[in-house]
């Protein structure tokens, strides 16, 4: 996803697992191998394994900082095979757009960290589900909110 903050282009790397929920952003001014390689290093030390399968673009970066990494993962590249991260900066442009846009991207980052962590708590892939599960999910979403808010 491309970002202008500032009159400046800046690309969103955006890290989503099988189930639409959002494992990592970061922001970055280029869209190469070294930026490749640190959204990877970020992940994996976050995540603490190294994933089985991994689903890109057909970006040439990415092969590259895989090769380098020595990740033993299937890579798969596609047109359609990456629509679940594509489809993730939907919530990001709305808000993007009620915001004004981003002023820097530093406050950028800070943002989207805490945007996807809300925005995980409370999506829910409602065709898994039936109404009644949904109705709990969101009244425990909503009660871990009110212990987040509150002790804040």
């Amino acid at each position: 996803m491309v970002v202008c903050i500032a009159g400046q282009k800046l690309y969103l790397w955006r890290a989503v697992d099988h189930e639409g929920e959002v494992l990592d952003m970061l922001v970055q001014r280029r869209r190469d191998k070294r930026a490749a390689l640190k959204l990877m290093r970020k992940l994996l030390k976050k995540q603490g394994c190294s994933p089985a399968m991994i689903v890109t673009d057909k970006l040439k970066s990415y092969a590259a900082a895989f090769r380098e990494r020595g990740l033993g993962a299937r890579h798969q590249q596609g047109l359609r095979a990456n629509n679940r991260a594509e489809n993730a900066d939907q919530p990001v442009r709305r808000r993007e757009r009620k915001m004004s846009h981003f002023k820097s991207p530093s406050s950028a980052q800070r943002f989207l960290n805490m945007h996807a962590a809300v925005f995980n708590t409370f999506n829910v892939q409602r065709c898994l589900i039936t109404r009644s599960t949904l109705r709990t999910f969101r009244v425990e979403a909503m009660t871990k909110w009110r212990e987040a808010t509150l002790a804040a």
